[in-house]
């Protein structure tokens, strides 16, 4: 009996050791993280990507964080990478490109970056199965970092139907792309604990939203390495020349050709109409009329 007492003691410690090996990673995550007043989670379904879902996070750091602050955030790794990470000033301020370094770990790809501000964005594809009619997408948000208030919204894909949300989104609207959205408040969010958002629908038509309501793609801030440049420029670096430019220069050289062969004619009519009544034809020597050779040149003369 002690000895089995024994053993089960040892495979108790041996559990927990296992589980906190397990843990470690993510509570050390968790704690080096600074807290988050209010943390938005976007789902848009099929949107401008074929068998995808655009997941966008919206993170605003809480007011008593010193800034520039240190973040460890994990996507999934079946993402390939964000497509935008990105910083404002202000809610709904200018985005600008944000450093980051990345890597994965299982899973899951680990950005890590120093926020300068305190409005976070990121964004990035997930694949969602799409062989079927009905389809169904889940977004775990990790925990990475406590959040005081998290607000989920859903995009409602074009020509769907039968939408099921857990947690459940109560508040419906029309955006002004024409789309419907679903949101709603999940409340205060602890760091390490995971918070999954699911999305049920039926829909027959394979082809994203923004093919189906011929929407302009979306302005979002590319991933790039830059800290300063905006995140959508102007004018982007390696544009084509435009076409009007090139229209008038080339007006402007025919008009240049035509002053210069003015100018070369204008030349050499004088010289012509100066020879004397009788000169030579080659070289502009008078000449007799009884002449048959020109005696400066030697030109036979007419």
């Amino acid at each position: 009996m002690p000895e089995l007492l024994m053993q089960t003691r040892v495979g108790a410690q041996r559990a927990w050791l296992l589980l906190l090996l397990v843990l470690a990673p993510v509570l050390a995550l968790a704690q080096a993280n600074p807290r988050l007043a209010s943390l938005g989670i976007e789902i848009w379904p099929e949107y401008d990507r074929a068998g995808t879902a655009l997941v966008i996070l919206k993170g605003e750091l809480a007011p008593e964080v010193k800034l520039p602050a240190r973040v460890s955030l994990r996507i999934p790794a079946a993402s390939g990478g964000p497509s935008a990470i990105a910083f404002a000033g202000a809610a709904g301020g200018n985005l600008l490109n944000l450093q980051h370094e990345a890597s994965t770990a299982g899973n899951a790809i680990v950005l890590k970056f120093e926020l300068p501000e305190r409005f976070l964005h990121v964004e990035f594809y997930a694949p969602i199965a799409t062989a079927l009619p009905a389809r169904s997408f889940t977004y775990t948000w990790p925990g990475d970092l406590a959040a005081d208030r998290v607000r989920a919204v859903v995009q409602e894909p074009a020509t769907s139907s039968n939408l099921q949300l857990e947690p459940n989104l109560e508040l419906a609207s029309t955006g002004r792309d024409g789309l419907r959205y679903r949101a709603g408040d999940l409340g205060a969010h602890a760091a390490g604990k995971p918070l999954p958002v699911t999305v049920r629908y039926t829909k027959l038509d394979l082809r994203p939203t923004a093919e189906i309501m011929k929407l302009a793609p979306p302005t979002q801030a590319p991933d790039a390495a830059s800290a300063t440049a905006p995140a959508v420029p102007a004018t982007p670096a390696g544009a084509p020349f435009p076409v009007s430019a090139l229209v008038l220069l080339a007006v402007a050289l025919v008009a240049i050709g035509g002053l210069l062969m003015f100018a070369w004619w204008r030349g050499r009519a004088p010289r012509t109409q100066a020879l004397p009544h009788g000169a030579c034809t080659r070289c502009g020597a008078p000449r007799r009329p009884e002449d048959r050779y020109c005696g400066q040149c030697g030109a036979k003369l007419a």
